[in-house]
């Protein structure tokens, strides 16, 4: 009988991820879902049952991830071809890869080539880079000087502010936006060797809009206008007070745009009887702003693979999202615009520098250092 709790916490969180990766190889995610749930105190009998398996496929996968590990879930002992490149070749081209980003399948491709003297297929490129354990997507966009600690303040704060908010006080969180009146391509489902297209805008027009959301109700107050300045943000902050008549105490949470601390806001803050209170978000970091996530929902609504005939038609588009189609399905959309705020640590990410090859924190440091082909 094989006793349930024998692996550890990190050997069980790294399983848990190969089951949920969506492009992992099937047998792989069979493997370690049938590990798991023997470390859950199921029988094999039982696992077996709920995998379709007989109980000795089962007991085998437990003895052989006993013996090798998490490798044993990658092994299947079947004879496939020789790779073209030796072990110490591979291993060199994983270091390269894991130095600098490749733009392309075919940019690899002609780097074997160039390297080694050998030249791959697309499809066995693919292949080979796959067993290497690379993957093909983008890197995440990381704000230049974001400040873990600074964000980590910021969450403190405004978690103290909901939980002493007073009937008569009301938080909002506020940002510009400027969509261009320009068609944005986006991933979805397109019949194989259809070739799909979305028409471009015509001219660089775009709107200038400033707003203010209101997580609690959804409340959004917005400012049009031709160009931001200072008095754009006083006319929204003269706004909220005239949506908000009842309210003692106004919190906006902005960022520290030059528009927002200018000496005509601080003069109009200061007029008796403003119910109007400031709070600064960290510098570089949108992640912490609740509106920036309403702006992304309105351009996947209005500009993700549509085309408008005209400026006009686009910005009407855009005024029937905020005016119409929020108000209507915010109880949705709040599931995505909301204050679950995940803090940028840059320190848990490999920065790409200019050149393509990656700056590596050092360790025992606050400096970086540069990889490049493997050479510290």
């Amino acid at each position: 009988m094989i006793r349930g709790g024998f692996l550890s916490e990190e050997g069980r969180a790294y399983l848990q991820a190969v089951v949920r990766r969506p492009t992992e190889r099937h047998g792989v995610a069979r493997r370690a879902n049938a590990i798991l749930l023997l470390d859950d105190g199921w029988s094999c009998e039982d696992v077996a049952r709920a995998l379709y398996l007989d109980d000795d496929t089962v007991r085998g996968w437990h003895k052989a991830f006993t013996t090798d590990g998490t490798q044993a879930l990658r092994s299947f002992g079947w004879k496939g071809s020789q790779s073209k490149l030796s072990r110490c070749q591979e291993a060199e081209l994983v270091e390269t890869l894991s130095a600098k980003l490749f733009p392309s399948t075919a940019a690899v491709m002609a780097h074997v080539e160039r390297r080694y003297g050998i030249a791959y297929s697309k499809p066995g490129m693919i292949q080979l880079l796959h067993r290497l354990g690379f993957d093909y997507r983008k890197p995440k966009g990381l704000p230049a000087k974001a400040d873990a600690a600074a964000q980590e303040a910021f969450v403190t704060c405004y978690d103290k502010l909901l939980n002493r908010l007073e009937p008569d006080e009301i938080v909002y969180f506020s940002d510009a936006v400027h969509p261009e009146y320009q068609s944005r391509p986006a991933y979805g489902w397109i019949r194989r060797g259809d070739k799909l297209a979305v028409k471009r805008g015509k001219g660089r027009e775009r709107m200038n809009l400033m707003g203010a959301l209101c997580l609690e109700n959804f409340d959004l107050q917005l400012i049009e206008t031709l160009k931001m300045s200072t008095q754009t943000t006083i006319d929204l902050l003269a706004k909220l007070e005239r949506a908000n008549p009842n309210k003692r105490v106004i919190h906006l949470i902005l960022d520290r745009a030059p528009v927002h601390r200018g000496e005509a806001v601080r003069g109009w803050l200061t007029r008796p009887g403003c119910r109007i209170r400031l709070h600064f978000l960290p510098a570089y970091a949108p992640n912490l702003n609740a509106i920036e996530r309403l702006w992304k929902v309105m351009h996947e609504h209005v500009t993700h693979n549509r085309y408008y005939d005209n400026f006009r038609a686009f910005a009407d588009a855009i005024m029937r999202f905020f005016k119409s189609t929020l108000p209507r399905n915010w109880k949705t959309i709040r599931d995505t615009v909301n204050d679950n705020f995940v803090i940028v640590r840059p320190e848990q990410f490999r920065v790409i520098g200019q050149t393509g090859y990656y700056f590596l924190p050092r360790k025992g440091s606050g400096s970086l250092e540069v990889r490049a082909g493997g050479k510290k």
